[in-house]
């Protein structure tokens, strides 16, 4: 009997949008990869910019939230394995996988540690330095529980996994560090790249649905750009990013060279020919997926800590890292003007790419930890007291909350 796999999308899969949907994108692959028949399953309605799943063999259902049609749809599917998108899938949907497939091993893609995100933002718009007050918020409460739920959690960043183990005291059997996993850069596709005096003008790029991306967008039109201008009076950077709201396009003016571009078909084609990648982002979490772009395509960056938080190991940068404006705004000319150290800088990237995002590497490890996880299921769960606790507090309590949304819907 074939192996199959049902994932709980919080989102449709939108790999030319968001580093969100290029994460979906390779763990399907890597299901694929080990023969499961996969079905993608999502509340969410799809936009013109969703992949064709279809097109690659993976199923496509629609579901609903508070209704019990899910509960038929799931046992007919019996799925081995439920990969769920985010913990609020995980919230609307597991207690009734839990319910109807007890067996299915249950998996938690956290995409990035959303607590992590929500209390930097939350301490960024208070002016005041990141701590544990702002960690151990009401969204850690609902993800960490939500981890415990589950038999194994995905985390793609080591700095994550840290938090998870240090501050939240989770259980290192419950989680498994799974970055991006990308094919390594071969020679010959680093001697196509363009270089040094092949590209012009600076670049960034992020889904402005993302509030750390809009925000950066904006420090950059605000902040950092003017400081630039005043070095480089003829440098233009190009903004890309798909769902670019009217104050988004607003900020498009062609004379300071702040240009708008908006929805990129092709990353690789727009930032291969750009010069330098700046993403001053201020708070966020997991990791950052143009910065992954930048090394790929050769593009040296600057950025901040928190953007570059989980990229690079103890491996040189492939740019810089700067908090201040006037030291980014220094290092991003330095580096646009200096093609020595923008090329040794590219160079860095390669070597980033290749030695911590390789793909076969990170599948093979998954797909052992699956297969173990598997066989060893019901030895798990039972260390696993405090999931066990939380699953059957929480398929009470959701149950009933449910069913009266249901019901309050019918009239």
């Amino acid at each position: 009997m074939r192996k199959t796999c049902l994932i709980i999308g919080f989102v449709w899969p939108e790999p030319k949008s968001s580093a969100a949907g290029v994460r979906m994108m390779q763990l399907i692959e890597t299901f694929q990869k080990d023969n499961y028949q996969i079905t993608f399953a999502s509340p969410c309605a799809k936009s013109e910019n969703a992949f064709n799943l279809e097109a690659i063999g993976v199923g496509q259902a629609t579901i609903e939230l508070n209704n019990s049609s899910f509960d038929g749809f799931v046992k007919e599917l019996n799925p081995h394995i439920v990969l769920f998108d985010r913990f609020m899938m995980e919230e609307q949907f597991g207690w009734r996988v839990a319910k109807h497939c007890p067996d299915a091993l249950r998996i938690l893609d956290t995409e990035d540690l959303h607590c992590l995100r929500k209390g930097r933002q939350q301490a960024y718009k208070k002016g005041v330095p990141f701590d544990t007050n702002y960690l151990f918020n009401d969204i850690a409460k609902r993800e960490i529980a939500s981890i415990y739920r589950c038999d194994l959690s995905l985390i793609i960043s080591e700095v994550e996994m840290e938090i998870l183990q240090t501050r939240f005291k989770v259980d290192n059997t419950l989680l498994m560090y799974l970055p991006f996993m990308v094919e390594p850069l071969t020679e010959k596709e680093i001697l196509n790249l363009p270089r040094f005096e092949e590209r012009a003008h600076f670049i960034t790029i992020g889904n402005f649905l993302h509030a750390p991306n809009y925000n950066a967008v904006l420090y950059l039109k605000e902040t950092i750009w003017p400081l630039i201008k005043q070095q480089l009076p003829e440098a233009t950077i190009d903004i890309y990013g798909a769902y670019a709201s009217q104050k988004v396009t607003q900020l498009h003016n062609e004379k300071q060279g702040f240009l708008i571009k908006g929805f990129a078909e092709d990353v690789n084609e727009v930032m291969q020919y750009a010069k330098v990648c700046l993403a001053p982002i201020q708070f966020g979490a997991g990791l950052k997926g143009k910065l992954l772009d930048t090394m790929i395509n050769g593009t040296p960056s600057v950025t901040t800590s928190v953007g570059a938080e989980g990229m690079y190991g103890n491996l040189k940068v492939n740019g810089f890292i700067e908090d201040t404006p006037k030291d980014f705004v220094n290092k991003a000319v330095h580096l646009y003007t200096n093609s020595a150290d923008w090329s040794d800088k590219q160079l860095k990237g390669y070597e980033i790419i290749n030695s911590r995002f390789n793909k076969a590497e990170f599948q093979q490890k998954l797909l052992l930890k699956i297969n173990a996880a598997i066989l060893g299921l019901k030895k798990h769960r039972l260390n696993n007291f405090t999931g066990q606790m939380l699953m059957h507090h929480t398929m009470q309590s959701t149950k009933f909350m449910s069913r009266w949304i249901e019901e309050k819907n019918k009239k």
